[in-house]
């Protein structure tokens, strides 16, 4: 479940970004937001392989 904090820890913290980059214009906002859904891509990926990795073990 450790896993799945952070994943909701990462989207959390990038709310203030995306109001930021939607409703004020922010460009700066946008940048920060490309880069939390690269880090929340990436760790996607990682769960996905650790979830694939577990379930073959069964």
């Amino acid at each position: 479940m450790n896993r799945f904090n952070q994943l909701k820890e990462l989207v959390l913290s990038l709310e203030a970004d995306f109001v930021k980059f939607y409703d004020k214009d922010n460009q700066a906002a946008g940048t920060r937001v490309r880069k939390g859904m690269q880090d929340l891509k990436n760790l996607s990926q990682e769960i996905r392989i650790e979830v694939q990795d577990v379930k073959n073990k069964a």
